[in-house]
């Protein structure tokens, strides 16, 4: 009877700290956290489609901390917990693109009004620059993850 003896190709416990695609969960909490309360914390002052970005960054930010508690927790994962994690952070990539998109283009309608609320233009360009950072670190994640599930199978 043949054994299969492969190595997991995703990380468990503590080892979650010290790979290359898992490193950025700590900075995807950090900045995912950013555009949150920035985006909370602006005023919404003509109709503006702000919601989705905040629908994005929640949803990404509790997905991101139930995954990363998944990773921490289970001692042996499987091959396709590997292409799951390729599929999530592509989407997440993905839908934080279009929320940056998004917030993105609210931020150009109020610059008309920034005599008058210049403290939301501020803060709707810090989220907007951060929807960005946010959008690249899970694009990275994407492509290190994908990488490790390519030379894992």
């Amino acid at each position: 009877m043949a054994s299969s003896t492969s190595s997991n190709p995703l990380p468990s416990g503590t080892s979650v700290f010290t790979t290359v695609p898992d490193l950025f969960f700590i900075p995807e909490f950090i900045f995912g956290g950013l555009v949150w309360t920035l985006v909370a914390s602006t005023k919404v002052l003509i109709a503006n489609p702000q919601g989705w970005v905040m629908f994005v960054s929640v949803f990404c930010f509790i997905f991101t901390t139930l995954w990363f508690l998944s990773l921490l927790s289970h001692p042996h994962l499987s091959l396709s917990f590997s292409l799951q994690d390729v599929v999530y952070h592509s989407l997440a990539a993905f839908f934080y693109l279009s929320a940056a998109v998004v917030q993105a283009y609210v931020t150009i309608s109020l610059k008309s009004l920034t005599s008058t609320f210049f403290k939301e233009y501020q803060l709707d360009i810090a989220a907007v620059v951060m929807c960005y950072v946010v959008t690249l670190l899970y694009a990275l994640h994407a492509v290190f993850s994908t990488m490790r599930w390519k030379n894992s199978s």
